[in-house]
């Protein structure tokens, strides 16, 4: 009897003090006992959400070739129809320029979902208040649990474009939930709720796991491993966030130990430079985005005690060169970036100093704090200022 108990303990104490792997946690104890101007918006947010009903995959208007609206439907960004066609298909690209036709399908509704399990269970966290942690877990149990209304886990019909391969997805419709991967850190806060059943937990995992799977064997899947951009970094940053979520820790260190030479040592030069993101309409849009998946993985690292960050290859690419590659464009003008940026200047901008924040605070340096002092300094109502 007392072995049992004592394993109940255990198994409590683990749930209980689950490791955030993206967010700081330290600063959320922090916020915890000395609310901040972040944490107050964060709160206030959740309370907006609790009388919200999110929409559910099965919500959509059009119905999957499958012909399950249990599967998940997006369609490319950068796709539009075809002007020299009458119906016209297939749609061609415009690189850059998002079609809002986008908003037809599961992809809003997608993050919707994720930002409100991350904001309610952030309010969970800063307040104790059980309400946030009954909202979140209803908007889990709606997407990943309830037979009539979840998400099948798979990715068929990712990023579709209308006239090519027969209706089917591609690999990169994988980035459309990559918004799981800090959503997975608002539902480990939930672990100490009431709310938050076992049940739920073991439905969770068990989602995550078929999940899994899929990503390892889809076809469509394989076609994400093996980009060699931005599409390949978050793919595995992805396999290991949800493979730590599981409990599969060997696979989570599997894709940590092979990412320096899989994908950091493949996407940066020597000089510090992503070719595959410059060679794009928003170059410095997309090089900061990758260091966002650079950063995600080696804070993956981190939380089970391996250093990704500091990988050096041989001739010197590392994460800290693609960082100082992009430093100099720093408070400059779009005129003065040598690539193209077609829009959004000044918001990325913005989140390539948040990454340089993310940078330090993983080090717990301050090798780029000239670069991000001022907007840290004004952004005290910034979440980010919170969760990193």
């Amino acid at each position: 009897m007392k072995r049992i108990t004592f394993l109940f303990f255990l198994a409590n104490f683990i749930i209980l003090n689950a490791q955030t792997r993206i967010w700081n946690f330290e600063n959320l104890n922090n916020a915890v006992k000395t609310p901040t101007e972040a944490s107050k918006l964060i709160v206030k947010e959740a309370d907006k959400m609790l009388t919200k009903t999110i929409t559910a995959v099965v919500d959509k208007k059009t119905t999957p070739p499958s012909g399950d609206k249990h599967d998940y439907l997006s369609q490319g960004r950068y796709w539009w129809p075809n002007p020299k066609t009458a119906d016209g298909l297939p749609y061609i690209r415009k690189d850059g320029v998002v079609n809002p036709e986008i908003e037809d399908f599961d992809r809003g509704a997608l993050s919707a979902m994720t930002r409100s399990v991350a904001v309610l269970s952030l309010a969970y966290k800063l307040t104790s208040e059980n309400k946030y942690a009954e909202k979140a877990v209803q908007n889990l149990r709606i997407w990943f649990m309830n037979k009539k209304t979840k998400m099948n886990p798979n990715m068929n019909y990712g990023q579709t474009i209308p006239g090519k391969y027969e209706g089917k997805g591609r690999g990169e419709g994988v980035l459309d939930t990559y918004s799981f991967v800090e959503m997975l850190d608002g539902v480990d806060l939930l672990n100490k709720s009431d709310e938050y059943t076992k049940k739920d937990r073991t439905a969770m995992k068990s989602w995550f796991t078929e999940y899994l799977n899929w990503l390892q064997t889809s076809e469509i899947a394989k076609e994400e491993f093996e980009a060699k951009n931005n599409h390949g970094t978050a793919f595995d940053v992805q396999i290991t966030r949800y493979a730590l979520f599981v409990g599969n820790e060997v696979l989570a260190k599997q894709y940590i130990n092979a990412f320096a030479e899989r994908r950091l040592f493949t996407q940066i030069q020597p000089d510090g430079s992503q070719p595959f993101e410059l060679a794009r309409t928003t170059a410095l849009g997309y090089s900061t985005f990758n260091l966002k998946h650079f950063l995600d993985m080696s804070y993956l690292a981190k939380s089970i005690s391996l250093d990704l960050y500091s990988s050096t290859s041989t001739d010197g690419r590392s994460i800290s060169k693609a960082i100082e590659f992009l430093v100099p464009y720093i408070g400059k003008t779009v005129e003065d970036f040598p690539y193209k940026q077609i829009k959004d200047w000044d918001k990325v901008q913005k989140e390539l100093k948040w990454e340089l924040y993310r940078a330090d605070q993983l080090t717990k340096l301050t090798n780029y704090k000239e670069a991000y002092l001022q907007l840290v300094n004004s952004s005290q109502k910034d979440k980010n200022q919170l969760l990193y």
